[in-house]
Order: C-alpha cells, then structure tokens, then sequence
C-alpha cells in the first residue's frame, strides 16, 4: 500500500510492506466475510464491467403441444425469455489518519502500522456491515422502523429491537413515512446514546414532531445518504427486493415486468407465522420444491434460530458449511426438506422473524473488482485531506446482488 506521505524516508518501505501484507485482497475479504454468513457464502464474481449485465431468465418454454396434431403445430407459442439488466450500486467508507500521528510515529513504523489499521480496519468494517445488512433489504436503505411517536424529544425506539444491531454510536441518520416519501424535515441527526436492551436511540439534536407513526406502521430510518428520493435504490438490491414481502408490482424491476409470472420472476412467499418454526420451514420448502427449486441453505436472524434449535431438542443435527471465496465457515442446523437437507445458519444481519430459503447458486454478488476494495486506482492509497490536518483512506464497492431463479427460492414469515 503506498504512502505518498512518507515518500523519501527510511521508514516508508516498511509501513508500504506492512499495509500491503495487511491489506492483501484475501486478507480484506477474510475480514470483510468473518459473523456475516449470507456475504461469506453468496457465489461471487468480480468481473462486472460496462453499463449493466444482462442476468437471463427463461420463464416458460414454447408451448405448441396437443394430443392433436393441427392443434399444437398451429400455436404459435415461443419461450418467454426475461432478462434483468443488472447495475451496480456504490458505497463507500472513509478513515481519517491524523498528520501529528504520522509525525510522532516517523521513527516508529509499527507504531504507525497499528494505528493506520486501526482506522482503516473500522473503515472497512463499516462497509461490510452496511452491504451484508442491504444484502436482506430491498435497496431502499432502511434499517430500521420507529415504533412510537418520539414528538420533538432526542429519543426515539425501534420496532423490532433486533433492528438495534444496525445503528451505531456516530451514525448520522435521516427519517422518511416508507420507500415512497420524501425525507422528513429538520435534516440529519447524529446518535449519541444507543440502548441495546430497550432499542431506543438517543440522538444529539431535538427531533422536529415531523416523524410519525400510524396504522400502516412508524417512520423508516436511514443512515444519512443512503435514501434520497423515493425514485433511488442506492444500496445493493438484496433479498428483499428479488423476493418482496408481497407479489411483486407492475413496476419493472432491472427493467423486467414480473407480473408475467410473480414467483418465478419474483420469488415465493410463505406465511408460517401461526405455525411451529420447523413446520414453517418444510412447508416453505414444499412450496419451492413444487416450483421446481431445491433449497440448501436458510438465513435467519438469532431469535428464531435459537428457537428452531430448542423446539428441535434431542433431535437436531448439525453441519458445517464454509465460504469458497476465504477460509471462513460456519455451523448449522441441518432440516430435512423434500429436495433434501437444508443448512440453517443465524445472521444478525437478517431480518428478524424471517427465514431467507434459497437454493445458493442460482445467486451471486457481482461487482466492479473486489468488493469491499481499497480504492486506489491512481496510486495515491493515502490522500491529503482538504480541511483538516489529516490523510484519508478510501474503501468501497461497485457491484450489486442477482439471480438467475427467484421462483427456487422463497421468503418464509416465522
């Protein structure tokens, strides 16, 4: 990693060696995929260049067939061919380095090593937190839902609590009435308190009076510049927006219309709310092998997993299953569905009650080179900042999540 900083020093080739062995490609995803199993175990592929990538899908195949010769040679039914045109989103994350800390650890580069990765390790853990949470979510960039009207108080309180492991001390967020509002007034606050017993957040300015809640559900939560307008999904489009809470609309999506054929084009949905999670999972997973699908792996957040593991009991049988892109695994529960055993692992990035069955390779994350990178295409990995007496290390992604077949994949409500 080189540090322009330092040019013509004696102790430059040793920090530049140090970083560069720290940060090596691999080094950065063993990082980037340790505690977050969906982002370790997604297929990837880094070669995602031009303007978009055409992701194709057949949705039926030409149907000229009859016990009746005349009949079935006269149709003139062809494949229905779909094709998602996939972009890609951006995200970035900064590490300021100050400048008296490079001068007091001239003649000390590992001194200067610790605290450089110090701040670029939590910079790029800030990354990955953000993409392996949008990886669940629909683009939008919510994480997470006021449950009460906070009026013009400093606090306000998530619904669910789980949503806390989202925030953190220093994030500046933003507030909007759903995906289709604008923002609300009175602009950004920053989060100066977080209870992550009771999920109330406290923020450092007054709040305004314009955040609500109603019937349909309370104000959603955005950290600040990921939701500008209710026409942008500026974050990568997760699960949620391949297979949407409800059938999806008439709204092309990677300019595909899917109500053509709601669950192949956009996933299948299960309710299993009333039901015992393990019965929620088999029925989720009946209802993707009749479409054709074999689920292997289950996402879920903490809560249910813990629940599924004791109502399981003596019962329940484990597995491993372990990343083929860095050396990073993960246990599981295994359940026994009608296409065969599907891996269950907790994420806290998941959703809570929510299970995610997917059959893994029909998804992949695709980006513009690694994903997250360093970004240091001109060679400056260290750049002067403009109005402050410090040096910036920039980290970020230019990629998106696709799949090639929503309809073997399903979204289970527990």
């Amino acid at each position: 990693m080189a540090l322009s900083v330092f040019a013509g020093n004696a102790v430059a080739d040793k920090v530049t060696e140090a970083l560069k062995e720290h940060y090596k490609p691999q080094r950065i995803k063993e990082m980037t995929y340790k505690n977050n199993p969906l982002l370790a175990l997604m297929p990837k592929y880094e070669g995602f260049g031009g303007e978009n990538m055409p992701i194709p899908l057949i949705v039926t195949g030409p149907q000229r067939r009859s016990a009746t010769f005349d009949t079935g040679r006269t149709n003139d039914s062809t494949s229905s061919v779909k094709q998602f045109l996939l972009t890609r989103a951006r995200d970035y994350s900064f590490a300021s380095i100050e400048h008296e800390a490079i001068k007091a650890s001239q003649g000390n580069a590992d001194a200067f090593v610790r605290y450089a990765t110090m701040e670029i390790d939590g910079a790029i853990h800030s990354l990955k937190r953000s993409l392996a949470v949008a990886m669940y979510r629909d683009g939008y960039g919510s994480i997470g839902t006021v449950t009460a009207e906070p009026g013009t108080g400093v606090t306000f309180t998530l619904n669910p609590i789980a949503d806390v492991v989202n925030f953190e001390v220093g994030m500046s967020i933003v507030f909007a009435a759903s995906n289709a509002a604008a923002l609300r007034s009175g602009g950004a606050r920053t989060i100066s308190a977080i209870n992550r017993t009771t999920g109330v957040i406290t923020v450092s300015a007054a709040l305004d009076g314009s955040i609500l809640v109603d019937g349909s559900g309370g104000d959603l939560v955005f950290q600040a510049g990921d939701y500008v307008t209710a026409a942008d999904r500026l974050k990568v489009y997760g699960l949620e927006a391949w297979c949407p809470t409800a059938a999806p609309s008439a709204t092309t999506f990677f300019g595909v219309d899917r109500t053509a054929d709601t669950t192949r084009l956009g996933g299948n949905r299960y309710d299993g709310s009333a039901l015992p999670i393990e019965e929620a999972l088999i029925e989720g997973a009946s209802l993707v092998a009749r479409e054709g699908g074999a689920p292997d792996h289950v996402f879920m957040d903490f809560a249910s997993y813990s629940n599924l593991e004791k109502a399981l009991g003596s019962k329940a049988q484990y597995d491993k299953t372990k990343s083929a892109d860095a050396d990073i695994g993960f246990d599981a529960l295994v359940v026994n569905g009608p296409r065969g055993r599907m891996k269950v692992i907790p994420d806290h990035n998941c959703q809570p009650n929510v299970a995610w069955m997917l059959q893994l390779d029909t998804w992949s994350m695709n980006s513009l080179g690694a994903c997250p990178q360093i970004l240091d295409a001109d060679g400056n990995n260290m750049l002067r900042e403009n109005a402050a007496d410090a040096y910036e290390v920039r980290v970020g992604y230019y990629g998106n999540v696709a799949c090639n077949a929503p309809g073997w994949n399903c979204r289970v409500t527990l």
